[in-house]
């Protein structure tokens, strides 16, 4: 009887010991592979000072702490951000999410995606977004999280969230043209007969902030000139692309643009001083610039003309009728480093970003985030703007792929920033697509 007892005793002791070992290691992997712990934890955002302001950002930190007690949230936001966080990056000190869109002149984002140096963040599409009963998926407008400006290696993975959409086109004094007795132009041949009209008030057509503001301006019209496949051919860099009749016509018209262009707009199309060449649509001194919704809050206090209303529009189709017209869907994004210390914290971020809550506190802001519904909140002139595709007008979304880096070549370079050169005509189109080509064949997957 003894022995049957000790027995007995010291199998239950094994029992014990073997439930308490694998409930401690449960809880351990827990704590190491999910943000869901009760840990104490302090996320580290790094966001870009837009147009939308650093308010907005405090009040989405508040009401995300208010809802996760055991997370801090620390803000970095600047508007050289790039410039304050790379040497803290180059000391091993990386923030845990970025609010950094690609195509900017520092290429930061574009430079970690070259390196492999953002974390894959597709599984945030299966999150359900905090504080609802909804994933992520289910809340986003269809086609956002499945274009190369998300998913940059073209695998269908996703490492940047799309955030504050905003359609892009031409922007414009619609008082003016309702005064002169002038039609928008749905054409570029309309274009042109208004450009001539234009000039007999000594009124030029067109200027631009930065050559960077063409990145959706061209992609517009790469989607007007041979469609989505054509574009898409474009940003995969296929063999000989540039020299092919579709590009080519979108070249010869921005050449041809470039005649009707305000003679002050390459020396003001910089930093200091691109907001100059907008002042030039607010003073009815030039009719139409390419440039997003963020421009009527960057010019809010800007002086105008007494008749002056903002108008935008898509740009022109290449033929009248039967030509599509496309309006380019900009949008930022939001990533986390391949390098970040709290990866799942930072997803869960993430997923609070599509959050109702969390729009209506960017909406206030003037940001509207790509998600179900959101254009039933907008009214005036937002409304107006977001129902540009309700016209006839199709959205035109994506970016280039991401490549091997490649020592002195850079397609943004080669495509936008000499259209300053087309422009002062230091360059022909034939140079400009010469180089344009050069550039996109070097940056071909088999070629580097």
């Amino acid at each position: 009887m003894k022995l049957k007892s000790l027995l007995f005793i010291g199998f239950m002791m094994i029992v014990i010991f073997t439930l308490v070992a694998c409930s401690g290691g449960s809880d351990d992997e827990g704590e190491e592979n999910t943000g869901g712990s009760d840990e104490d934890v302090t996320l580290h955002l790094a966001a870009l000072e837009s147009a939308y302001g650093a308010e907005m950002w405090d009040n989405i930190i508040e009401d995300y702490e208010a809802m996760n007690e055991n997370v801090t949230v620390e803000l970095t936001i600047e508007q050289n951000l790039e410039e304050v966080v790379r040497p803290q990056m180059q000391a091993g000190n990386y923030p845990d999410v970025f609010l950094l869109a690609t195509d900017r002149e520092e290429a930061l984002t574009e430079t970690l995606i070259k390196d492999n140096g953002l974390e894959n963040i597709t599984d945030v599409l299966d999150k359900t977004v905090p504080g609802e009963e909804v994933t992520v998926a289910d809340k986003l407008l269809d086609g956002f999280a499945d274009t190369l400006a998300t998913n940059p290696y073209g695998d269908g993975e996703m490492y940047l969230a799309p955030m504050f959409y905003s359609p892009s086109g031409m922007f414009y004094n619609a008082g003016l043209l309702e005064e002169q007795g002038w039609e928008v132009p749905e054409t570029w041949d309309d274009m042109w007969a208004l450009g001539d009209e234009a000039a007999n008030e000594d009124l030029p057509l067109f200027t631009y902030p930065v050559a960077g503001y063409f990145d959706t301006f061209i992609g517009s019209m790469l989607y007007a000139s041979g469609g989505p496949d054509f574009f898409n051919s474009v940003m995969t860099y296929e063999e000989g692309i540039w020299e092919t009749e579709e590009a080519e016509r979108v070249l010869q018209t921005i050449e041809q643009l470039a005649e009707y262009t305000h003679p002050n707009t390459v020396a003001n199309a910089n930093p200091n001083d691109f907001t100059r060449n907008q002042q030039l649509i607010l003073d009815n001194e030039a009719l139409f610039m390419p440039n997003g919704t963020w421009v009527v809050g960057e010019m809010e206090e800007a002086p105008r003309a007494d008749n002056f209303e903002w108008g935008m529009t898509s740009v022109p189709a290449f033929e009248s009728g039967e030509g599509d017209r496309y309006a380019f869907t900009f949008f930022e994004q939001m990533w986390i480093p391949a390098e970040a210390e709290n990866k799942e914290a930072a997803k869960d971020f993430i997923a609070y970003m599509y959050s109702d809550e969390a729009a209506d506190t960017f909406l206030e802001a003037g940001a509207v985030q790509p998600i179900e519904d959101i254009t039933d909140k907008l009214e005036g002139n937002m409304l107006e703007y977001y129902s540009v595709y309700d016209e006839g007008v199709l959205p035109a979304m994506g970016t280039f792929a991401s490549t091997n880096p490649v020592p002195g070549v850079s397609i943004s370079e080669a495509l936008y920033e000499n259209v300053d050169n087309v422009v002062n005509g230091q360059m022909t189109y034939q140079e400009w697509q010469e180089a344009i080509q050069e550039a996109s064949d070097q940056l071909r997957p088999e070629m580097n």
